[in-house]
């Protein structure tokens, strides 16, 4: 959204007070608006004027204080609290930084390129909320973080202007935080508006159809739903074009009343007859008349001629009430193109809701258009950071290749001769001529465009850099700005897009509409650019209708070497959920297709074809590609050809909708890299950031993560070349997948073998849940059932699973005819199992928890689901001695470092690396008795709390009642009475003395276990010669 919401900000601005504003506006005016003060702003550097602007603008016209006067709360030059760098000042609050002001002098144009520099400041400023930055002709206020800003123009204000300001930055305001105020309150209003609005948009949207099919017999019901999504684009455009003065106002209301007129003179006509009348107009224009105002042809196709939606009937009642509902919102004050943005990704879904009422189906809410083709809204931070990081980032070195630098540009420039002047400036245009030249022909592509979030994006920046060439054109010759109306050729020759969606395509296109309409200007024409069809697959027999050739699509494109830049949000769908002839094609035609991949892979692969030689791509992605073995090989395509430029990881807080661990890859296929920039942007706007050679990933097997610099020399020695390496000492392997845990899993063997499991089916098995660190937490049983098994020898068996036929038939396995219906989905080798001893591991933990290794031996032959990986010996090594080592403090640091993923993966496992010293070194002796010790506790702790659970009869036992050596024995009691148990006097007696033993037992073994998990940590940081400081980076848990 805009920083803030129109509606909103009215009601901010309407109860400020007017007379000293207006006092402030006069002061203003006498300062700034001086023809010869003007001058000697606009001639001044930097540092001649940083004082005085503060002083001026923000002492004698806004109302504060400046050091060093009494209770000031403005000073200059404020240095950072975590190094020696100062910004240039800082508005304070309570003595600290509640705003930092960061200035350059008039002759830096883009304020863009101090925007990062201000931030870093804010960054080192705790209390910081706010940063203004200014060239002392413009000044922008950011709110939080660099996304969106409203800029005001010093030296050209208007009181309508200057009121905005004085609510933003007078002094009362701000100290009071009126501005955040403000933009909580928009995002609120913004999130009411869009849920109303998508109510009502939605409401329109099926009754229309559903008239549409009622009215209309015979005709595609489907094809019909189409026609009712682009009757909606039409009005939407004439809602926003009348609010925004395209159009006549209310054009559309007085259509409907000069409908009813002629129906009270009997001369009916249906409604929809009257807005085909309009829509016509909007195709082809209309001249002024006497009462009628002129209106534009605007076209683009979106008014074209549609014999198929032209000659439908339509209610004329339906019309009526939904069209005048949705005339009283206000689309320039109240709806933004991007709360438009989230109605539109929000109607993609409804199609899925169509087809399944017309096929009389249920719908799958995991299978709608969102989830199944990977769609996602991809938030504006998220695609401005892109964009800036791709476009922004050729324009930067175009600009640094013509050495076109903004000082150069001012009027200001001393010449020794009227000559040099002449000469100088002739250069300097020609300069400029050729930079907006390279823009025109600048071409970015989205290949998964969506409703249209990245293409708007790139718009917005391309419109941006003209008025920056404009505005030093301007400067250059001391000539008024002239902005040229670029908006047009930017749509119709740099921006291209694709996706697999027809009415993503159309979405794009109207909010590229109304992003861009002028009063008067036609609309540009986007079915060139912006196409149907399936970026991945060019072959008709495969996709049908949807095969995409992109030679042929985008000739002039690909007749220049391809796109100068790809980004997007590509599809996250495994290919294993796609039909068997596509994932065939996937297969044969990408080099980088391996195990069970995703398409955002496959993605990648085809944007690195379709640039040209020194282009670049940035896709977010999921962050399993930095690690998952499935995405070996597009690694190894990015990183063995030196295009991987930067990796910024997100988290999972991206995407609302999304529960997925997200990364920004940025690629230049250009390979003048020598380095690869590494960003934990869990805090986006406050990332940690690194360098790292662009060879330093190859000895982790290209796996990548974004770890803490101060880290590499110590997870290097971890993998030094003269180490043995596990894999070659131990086999490692997952749990079984059952396809169905409720037909193989039961919580006990009794309740199996009730329910027909023949008892030497069972056999005993854990979740990962059901483990801890050094502990076997809870076991329950398996029916082992792999393709071996004959059912006819276990009828009772038989007829307990039969009742999970139908479901497990569809397993993928079974469809393919590998297993038979009844088996285990991945019953592994059932051997394996049986060995011990064995190391047991939680397989899904989340890189952010502690400890990041969870790991227990097992001694009795458990089995396991996929939850838990597997380690058993296959030479001679003691496997007591990696259990040590995984749960030692080290190992854990590694998996929290450089193996980050949401699997503890068997690969990764594979990898670890150990000294051959380490195998005498006594770890596995350590290990056997802490594990041992760990056993007792847990026995103790569980029998203390069964036996008080079972004698009272407790519905549910609290955390801390089962952490019950922790307490006391009040606070023990304390927590009984919160179970509403309460003793006598004489179990009182009896329960502290047994409380006071068996926590006497447990404390003993707790200090032993603590003792020995010391003693490991202290041997392994030993043995793989840690340093001090080292050992305070892992303790620390730094990085």
């Amino acid at each position: 959204m805009a920083l803030f919401q129109s509606s909103v900000l009215k009601k901010y601005l309407a109860a400020q007070e007017h007379a000293p504003m207006h006092a402030a506006f006069v002061a203003y005016l006498t300062y700034f608006h001086d023809p010869m003060r003007r001058a000697n702003i606009r001639a001044s550097k930097e540092e001649q004027f940083q004082e005085g602007f503060l002083r001026e603008l923000f002492v004698n016209i806004l109302g504060y204080t400046i050091n060093p006067d009494p209770d000031y709360n403005l000073t200059t030059e404020l240095k950072n609290i975590k190094d020696s760098k100062k910004t240039d000042g800082a508005i304070l609050k309570d003595g600290k930084a509640l705003a930092v002001i960061e200035l350059k002098g008039t002759d830096t144009k883009d304020l863009e390129k101090i925007r990062d520099q201000a931030f870093n400041y804010k960054n080192n400023q705790p209390d910081c909320v706010y940063v203004i930055t200014s060239n002392f002709e413009k000044l922008r206020f950011y709110i939080h973080n660099a996304v969106d800003f409203i800029e005001f123009s010093i030296l050209h204000m208007q009181q309508d202007e200057f009121r905005l300001m004085w609510l933003l930055l007078q002094k009362d305001n701000l100290l009071k935080g009126i501005p955040a105020q403000i933009k909580a309150e928009s995002l609120l209003v913004e999130e009411q508006v869009t849920k109303k609005l998508y109510s009502d948009y939605s409401a329109f949207k099926q009754q229309l159809w559903q008239d549409m099919v009622a009215q209309n017999t015979g005709l595609d019901e489907l094809l019909l739903y189409k026609k009712s999504q682009k009757l909606l684009d039409r009005f939407l455009f004439i809602f926003f074009a009348e609010d925004k003065g395209l159009l006549p106002p209310n054009s559309i209301s007085e259509i409907i009343k000069q409908w009813e007129t002629l129906e009270q003179l009997d001369s009916y006509v249906p409604l929809y007859d009257r807005f085909k009348l309009y829509f016509g107009f909007m195709n082809t224009g209309r001249p002024a008349k006497k009462d009628k105002a002129e209106i534009h042809a605007y076209n683009g196709g979106l008014f074209a001629p549609d014999p198929l939606l032209d000659s439908l009937k339509i209610s004329d009642a339906l019309l009526k009430t939904h069209v005048s509902k949705l005339t009283e919102y206000d689309f320039e004050s109240e709806v933004d193109t991007n709360i438009l943005g989230h109605i539109f990704e929000h109607s993609l879904n409804d199609i899925e809701n169509v087809r399944a009422s017309l096929e009389g189906t249920a719908v799958d809410k995991s299978k709608t258009k969102r989830k199944k083709d990977g769609v996602f809204y991809t938030p504006k931070y998220i695609t401005k950071y892109i964009v800036d990081n791709t476009v922004g980032k050729l324009c930067t070195e175009k600009k640094a290749e013509l050495s076109l630098v903004d000082e150069e540009f001012n009027k200001y420039n001393s010449y020794k001769t009227k000559e040099a002047e002449k000469k100088r400036k002739t250069e300097l245009k020609q300069k400029l001529d050729t930079y907006r030249n390279w823009l025109l022909q600048l071409t970015v592509c989205d290949p998964a465009c969506g409703s249209g979030a990245f293409l708007n994006q790139v718009l917005e920046f391309l419109i941006a850099e003209h008025r920056y060439v404009d505005e030093l054109e301007a400067q250059l010759f001391d000539s008024p700005l002239i902005l040229p109306n670029v908006e047009n050729h930017i749509l119709e020759n740099n921006i291209f897009g694709v996706d697999i969606n027809e009415e993503s395509v159309e979405i794009a296109r109207l909010s590229l509409w109304l992003r861009t309409a002028q009063k008067g200007r036609k609309l540009s024409t986007l079915s060139s650019n912006i196409k149907v069809g399936n970026s991945l697959i060019d072959d008709p027999e495969v996709a049908g209708d949807l095969a995409f050739n992109w030679q042929a699509q985008f000739p002039k494109v690909f007749a220049k070497g391809g796109f100068d830049v790809v980004v997007g949000n590509p599809p996250y769908v495994n290919v294993e959920l796609m039909p068997s002839n596509e994932k065939e094609f996937y297969k044969k035609s990408f080099k980088t297709f391996f195990k069970r991949t995703d398409l955002f892979s496959l993605f990648i692969e085809m944007a690195t074809l379709k640039l040209t030689k020194n282009g670049r791509i940035s896709f977010i992605i999921p962050s399993i590609v930095l690690n998952n073995l499935s995405y070996r090989l597009i690694r190894n395509l990015i990183l063995e050809n030196k295009y991987l430029e930067e990796v910024c990881y997100t988290g999972n807080k991206v995407f609302h909708d999304a529960i997925v661990d997200t990364t920004i890859l940025i690629l230049n296929k250009e390979s003048k890299i020598d380095s690869i920039i590494l960003k934990n942007s869990l805090d986006f706007f406050n990332p940690k950031i690194q360098k790292v050679e662009l060879d330093f990933f190859l000895k982790y097997d290209n796996n990548i993560s974004v770890g803490n610099s101060e880290s590499n020399d110590l997870t290097d020695k971890l993998f030094d070349e003269s180490f043995l390496i596990s894999e070659d000492y131990f086999m490692i392997f997952q749990g079984v997948v059952t396809g169905n845990n409720e037909a193989y899993i039961f919580e006990t063997k009794e309740d199996a073998i009730n329910k027909g499991i023949d008892s030497s089916l069972l056999y005993p098995m854990c979740h990962g849940r059901d483990i801890s660190k050094w502990i076997v937490e809870n076991k329950r049983f398996l029916a082992y059932l792999n393709p071996d098994i004959d059912l006819k020898d276990y009828p009772n068996t038989l007829t307990w699973i039969i009742n999970f036929k139908e479901e497990l038939s569809k397993r993928r396995e079974v469809e393919n005819g590998v297993i038979p219906w009844y088996s285990l989905q991945w019953p592994r080798d059932k051997a394996s199992f049986l060995k011990v001893p064995k190391i047991m591991i939680q397989n899904t933990r989340n890189e952010r928890l502690q400890p990041r290794i969870v790991a227990t031996i097992d001694e009795e032959g458990l089995f396991g689901t996929q939850g838990l990986n597997f380690i058993i010996q296959k030479k001679d090594i003691d496997v007591y001695f990696l259990l040590g080592l995984l749960n030692s403090k080290l190992l854990n640091y590694l998996f929290s470092t450089r193996f980050l993923n949401l699997a503890i993966k068997a690969d990764y496992l594979k990898k670890i690396k150990f000294p051959k010293e380490i195998i005498d070194s006594g770890i596995n002796i350590k290990a056997k008795d802490l594990s041992k010790k760990s056993a007792d506790i847990f026995q103790i702790e569980s029998n203390f709390v069964f036996h008080l659970s079972s004698k009272y009869s407790l519905d549910k036992v609290t955390n801390r009642l089962r952490n019950w050596p922790s307490l006391d024995f009040k606070g023990f009691l304390g927590e009984l009475t919160k179970a509403k148990v309460k003793f006598s006097l004489g179990e009182e007696a009896e329960w502290m003395a047994y409380f006071i033993e068996q926590k006497t037992k447990a404390l003993a073994l707790q200090s032993d276990i603590t003792r020995l998990d010391r003693q490991i940590d202290a041997l392994v940081y030993e043995l793989y010669g840690l340093t001090e400081e080292e050992i305070r980076i892992v303790e620390g848990g730094e990085g």
